[in-house]
């Protein structure tokens, strides 16, 4: 049992102390899109899981993620029912007895798809699993599955805190309240763009997730939600918008918050927290 607790945050007027250096073998593997392999202190935890190459009218860019991503997963973070965010085929791919923690109306969807253990968190709750605090927190975003759907959650975020500390944003628009989440966070995981040729309201794009970053003050920022996905046939004409986000975004950052390392990678490519 997923026990389910609301936290208070002060308004930023005292810090919180730093926690503890977390083990050498933590890393991060950005899976692609706004998949995200976490592995920290031996545990392994996964977002918003989207594995296959086809998702409605949209076609994965280069290989299939490998298939030990789902192997001893031991929690999945899912941010919102966006068809993007939550493919239902990609999570019957999961051993259903995994634990899965998902915002506020999300719960029906979640046990349709086959899981066991599904715990909603608004804003602000928390929950311990796999021995790691995992934090709800805001995100500015639609909730809808599809304009035609019924189906409808909240979309949040997480922060995930163990020996280190990591925010992982989902999909969201900029918004003050992001600097709470500061100081010590270890890592922020951001969206800097989307699966076209533009993104819209609720979306962060280089600029403004380059503003987040220097509201967020990480160590390490690894930009997500990008080059993985795109319409059938576009990538010929429009190839510029699978590559180039990441590159501005990193740019940005170095002039708005230039003590923040930005670290790109491409889609299967892994990263380490230690160093």
């Amino acid at each position: 049992m997923i026990e389910v607790v609301s936290t208070k945050r002060s308004s930023g007027s005292e810090c919180e102390p730093a926690p503890p250096a977390g083990p050498v073998g933590d890393r991060v593997t950005y899976v692609g899109h706004a998949t995200v392999l976490l592995e920290l202190e031996g545990k392994r935890l996964l977002t918003d899981p989207v594995l296959r190459r086809r998702i409605g009218p949209l076609r994965r860019q280069g290989g299939d993620p490998p298939a030990e991503v789902t192997n001893r997963i031991d929690a999945v973070l899912l941010s919102h029912l966006h068809l993007d965010h939550s493919d239902r085929r990609s999570l019957r791919r999961l051993d259903p007895q995994v634990p899965v923690l998902g915002p506020p109306g999300s719960g029906e969807f979640l046990r349709g798809a086959g899981f066991a253990s599904v715990t909603e968190l608004a804003p602000g709750e928390a929950a311990t699993v796999a021995g790691l605090r995992v934090e709800a927190t805001r995100a500015e975003h639609g909730g809808r599955r599809h304009p035609l759907s019924r189906a409808e959650a909240q979309a949040i975020g997480f922060q995930v805190a163990g020996g280190r500390r990591i925010y992982f944003a989902g999909d969201t628009d900029l918004f003050g309240e992001m600097k709470s989440l500061a100081p010590g966070l270890d890592l922020a995981l951001l969206p800097v763009w989307g699966w076209g040729t533009s993104v819209g309201a609720g979306h962060l794009d280089p600029e403004r997730a380059a503003r987040a970053v220097a509201l967020l003050e990480p160590r390490i920022a690894v930009p997500i939600h990008w080059g993985t996905f795109f319409p059938l046939g576009l990538a010929r004409w429009r190839p510029e918008f699978l590559r180039d986000p990441p590159q501005r975004f990193a740019r940005l950052v170095a002039e708005r918050a230039p003590q923040v390392e930005v670290r790109v990678l491409s889609p299967g490519e892994s990263t380490s927290l230690s160093s």
